[in-house]
């Protein structure tokens, strides 16, 4: 037998070597482990050391909590119908197992005269909704501890708490069928009833239930912030993120929901922030993990689970922020926590897809520029025939002479023109316009142009060297 440091480091169900290891040093007689063949793991037995039932429960999630590295999220505990025990739902990230989601229910049973014993049925969260009912069904078959049993319902009888006879807990994860961006770049599973947003795309999956619930996962927003020197670079383009940018997430979530909900073209809405925590999030990005309740149209305060991301800013003050953003109604937010998680759990980006679609658009920014090295090139061979024709009609007459300086002139321009576009190309930026009001040229740095054409297709272009106009662009 493993110890307990060694547990929650393989798959998904070492999670129910917890009991395991933490009662056998001491357990008189041995622990029961039914590996069931449609999926999910059945452990149960005496907690040595334990009294009482909620001794038991709080032994099971002290040691679930140590070796799987996170804390294991719980429901209210309920008293199983037509018994003395009593029942809690739980969901818990196994880390060592590579951040899989797992969900069980812990039972505990027994008396002050009776050594506490306790049952644990777990599986995947993404599947413990279709696994709980028979695992039960087996449990209660087998296992008779004392006190456990009412005279006047059998155990095997009890439902499934969360439903109509057990309200407060955490139900069972939903059934999920599995949809895909349109793109291919992602995918989720999600419960009948449930739809996927047709803009879901590049790795964002956006799902919303029947009852206003809404998982909105890996949204991503350019941001400037408009007290940085260099922001006049950036255009003020409609969904521009504008809010000085701070770096402390965990303070500064409040107003940059607000901002985000600005740069959709919406008011503030009344939100009430309940807990936030700083989370690692990848090189240069500073993460929060905020929940609480919120009022997004006017229908009522509703529950709300947010991650939130915003890089540092560039040396123009623009950054990037991403946000996955998880909405329940206040009814049914512990009655669909467990589902909630699974859909979670189940969004898988196709990394070869979106690596994909980025290297169409460098391969894209590669073919302008060398284009653009081509012209610049042809653009120095005819600045030298000009100059060797200057030469040869230096002695012609003042009128030869006046269009000589006009052709000049207009080479000077060309130069300029040109040059200021390798200029453009050695110092990495792009000359930008809107469609809509193609005369008022913008020059920012390649990453922020690339942003800006990938968030709006339509609007936004590189203007060519040739069509640069002369005191804006050079």
């Amino acid at each position: 037998m493993q110890s307990q440091e060694g547990l929650c480091r393989g798959s998904w169900w070492l999670l129910s070597f917890v009991l395991v290891t933490a009662w056998i040093a001491t357990a008189q007689t041995p622990l029961i482990t039914i590996d069931m063949p449609q999926g999910g793991r059945i452990v149960y037995g005496k907690v040595a050391g334990a009294d009482t039932q909620g001794a038991a429960m709080t032994h099971v999630l002290r040691v679930m909590h140590d070796n799987c590295g996170d804390k294991p999220q719980i429901g209210r505990v309920f008293k199983m119908r037509g018994t003395d025990s009593v029942g809690l739902f739980f969901t818990v990230l196994n880390h060592p197992a590579g951040n899989v989601q797992v969900a069980g229910l812990i039972i505990a049973a027994g008396s002050a005269a009776h050594q506490a014993e306790a049952a644990l049925v777990s599986d995947r969260a993404d599947r413990f909704g279709s696994t709980i009912n028979p695992m039960l069904t087996k449990l209660f078959s087998v296992w008779h501890p004392p006190a456990a049993v009412s005279t006047s319902a059998p155990a095997t009888k009890s439902p499934v708490p969360g439903t109509a006879s057990a309200a407060g807990e955490h139900s069972p994860a939903a059934l999920l069928h599995t949809v895909s961006a349109s793109d291919g770049s992602a995918t989720i599973g999600i419960p009948d009833g449930w739809t996927l947003d047709p803009h879901s795309a590049s790795g964002t999956m956006l799902v919303a239930g029947p009852h206003g619930e809404q998982v909105y996962l890996g949204m991503s927003r350019m941001g400037i912030d408009p007290t940085h020197p260099g922001n006049q670079m950036i255009p003020r383009l409609p969904g521009t993120l504008i809010y000085p940018f701070r770096g402390d997430m965990a303070r500064e979530f409040s107003n940059m929901f607000q901002a985000w909900r600005r740069a959709n073209g919406k008011p503030p809405a009344p939100l009430q922030v309940e807990e936030t925590k700083p989370m690692q999030g990848a090189p240069n990005s500073h993460c929060v993990i905020a929940d609480g309740q919120v009022d997004l149209d006017g229908s009522g305060m509703k529950k709300f689970n947010d991650n939130m991301c915003a890089s540092d800013p560039g040396n123009t003050g623009g950054y990037t922020v991403t946000l996955s953003h998880m909405l329940v109604p206040n009814a049914l937010a512990e009655q669909e926590h467990t589902t909630l998680n699974a859909i979670l759990s189940s969004w898988k980006v196709n990394l070869q897809v979106v690596n994909q679609q980025a290297a169409v658009a460098v391969q894209q920014m590669n073919a302008n520029t060398q284009a653009a090295i081509r012209r610049n090139q042809q653009t120095v061979a005819n600045i030298n025939q000009i100059g060797a024709n200057a030469t040869a009609r230096y002695n012609a007459t003042q009128a030869a002479n006046d269009a000589q300086h006009a052709a000049w002139n207009q080479s000077q321009d060309n130069i300029s023109r040109n040059g200021q576009g390798f200029s453009n190309y050695l110092l990495d930026q792009t000359v930008i316009r809107d469609v809509q009001d193609p005369n008022t040229h913008v020059t920012v740095w390649n990453q922020a142009a690339e942003a800006w054409k990938k968030a709006y297709p339509d609007r936004i272009e590189e203007v060519p060297t040739a069509q640069y106009i002369n005191g804006q662009d050079y």
